[in-house]
């Protein structure tokens, strides 16, 4: 299990279990674990999610931005997905909660 720090202090988990789960339904992030625990950590932007959720991003390539979707409670907080989008429009019509 890895962890990353949020902006919010939280440990954010990433379990060996979720990121075969995560792997499976999006082949492309193989070989990104470690953006993604750079997108937790530092992230361009923050926006809270339909369900409770947040949604860090941040841009790991030129053309296209890493969205880490991930929950946190009062102790800590785990990923539940991530994924590359071009669609940053459609992105920032989500509340921002935080911003670099």
């Amino acid at each position: 299990m890895l962890f990353a720090t949020s902006i919010n202090g939280k440990n954010v988990r990433l379990s060996d279990e979720r990121w075969v789960h995560i792997v499976e339904g999006h082949p492309e992030m193989a070989g990104h674990r470690n953006n993604v625990l750079q997108t937790i950590t530092d992230p361009g932007i923050v926006l809270a999610g339909a369900f409770d959720e947040l949604l860090a991003a941040r841009y790991v390539r030129q053309d296209k931005v890493l969205v880490v979707v991930f929950k946190e409670n009062k102790e800590d907080g785990f990923i539940l997905t991530e994924y590359f989008t071009t669609k940053t429009e459609k992105l920032l019509n989500g509340l921002i909660l935080w911003k670099k």
